[in-house]
């Protein structure tokens, strides 16, 4: 358990210390330039879909483990029991050009393709597979990996 507490009180500090980029400084009467848009996310056209993360007993597990959704869904996960949880997934398993999707569609990632760490009972947080592509996707829970929190789920 104080395992547990050590990793999950490791990913709340490492979130919050995002550093501060100064602003870079013009020579007077340098023309702006505008700031590169990020892409925006692509909207959801599809159902969505809930998988709980939860603590059954003595096992930490998504419920369902294994999910079949179709490109346009939106998988909102629960924190149910047992949390701190979040969703990351593994980058060197998810199909080729997903990551750059799941950047855009992951709201306040702690690191590439790792959701933020949901503390509070009943929290949600929702990825839209909006324009992801066919294949599967393994993701784990952060603090609980080592605990065999894993699922993947399928887009069609």
């Amino acid at each position: 358990m104080r395992m547990i507490s050590m990793v999950a009180g490791l990913g709340v500090v490492l979130a919050a210390c995002g550093g501060e980029k100064k602003a870079e400084q013009q020579p007077a009467g340098a023309p702006e330039q505008a700031a590169p848009e990020a892409a925006a996310p692509a909207a959801a056209t599809g159902k969505t879909h809930d998988v709980n993360m939860v603590l059954d007993g003595s096992n930490y597990k998504y419920d369902p483990s294994s999910l079949v959704i179709s490109a346009g869904d939106v998988v909102r996960f629960h924190n149910k029991s047992g949390g701190p949880h979040n969703v990351s997934f593994y980058p060197d398993s998810v199909p080729a050009g997903a990551a750059d999707v799941l950047t855009r569609q992951m709201p306040n990632q702690m690191a590439p393709l790792e959701g933020p760490l949901l503390t509070d009972p009943e929290a949600t947080y929702e990825i839209s597979f909006a324009g992801a592509p066919k294949g599967v996707y393994k993701f784990f829970c952060l603090p609980h990996v080592a605990l065999n929190m894993r699922g993947n789920l399928t887009v069609k």
